[in-house]
């Protein structure tokens, strides 16, 4: 009797408009792209070099995401960072990501848990060399996981719209506040206790990311302008 076949499951590959939208999304959140930078359609096509149509439909993913303006006849405008509203985005995402994280703790697939895992380490790897770009790429990938894992679309829509404004702005302040080493065990214990299925830690673990994130906004910005 033959032995039944081993079925690999294939990872499917990237769409053109997900991989343009990675690399414009990090482009823009290292500030490789500053806030007020005028790009065109034709120069991001030439530098990526992708198509027009994949990089169009990024485009607009990034605009309903906050990160730029796509401007009539003129071309597409990074957007201004704007302190204030950061602590109105981190109120809303404390919400969502200790949903998620509590969701995705309870139904996240073995899969998807050892992915939590590897990110976790892959993560705390970044803090040897103060590797923030490093970081930034771990973090985004940790982003997708959470918004994914909990398996509830509308959530993963409505924390998607903020998810790239929270990282720039950590981004252009991190050589103020920033405790890579502290940040990055914050965000390391958060993918762990989703990985273990712990739905308690899980939102523990959100809670203590997003006050460190709150005294590291409220500590780099001038007071005044946050109460605009």
């Amino acid at each position: 009797m033959s032995k039944p076949k081993t079925v690999t499951k294939v990872q499917p590959r990237k769409s053109l408009t997900m991989v343009a939208y990675e690399q414009l999304e990090e482009l823009i959140t290292t500030l490789k792209l500053e806030p007020g930078t005028v790009l065109s359609e034709a120069a991001l096509v030439d530098q990526l070099g992708i198509g027009r149509t994949p990089i169009r439909e990024a485009l607009q993913k990034l605009e309903r995401e906050g990160l730029i303006l796509i401007l009539p006849r003129k071309g597409i405008q990074v957007t201004d960072i704007n302190p204030r509203k950061q602590l109105l985005l981190l109120e809303l995402r404390r919400e969502l990501e200790k949903l998620l994280a509590r969701t995705g703790a309870l139904r996240a697939t073995d899969a998807e848990r050892l992915q939590f895992e590897s990110v976790a380490d892959a993560m705390e790897n970044t803090i040897d060399h103060e590797d923030h770009v490093g970081f930034m790429r771990q973090d985004y990938v940790l982003n997708q996981l959470i918004s994914k894992a909990g398996h509830n679309e509308y959530a993963t829509r409505a924390i998607g719209l903020i998810q790239g404004l929270a990282r720039r702005f950590w981004f252009m302040h991190r050589a103020e506040a920033a405790d890579l080493t502290l940040c990055t065990r914050l965000h390391a214990e958060l993918a762990r206790s989703i990985a273990r299925g712990s739905p308690d830690d899980a939102e523990h673990a959100v809670d203590a990311l997003l006050d460190y994130l709150e005294t590291f906004t409220r500590a780099t910005v001038d007071p005044n302008l946050l109460s605009r």
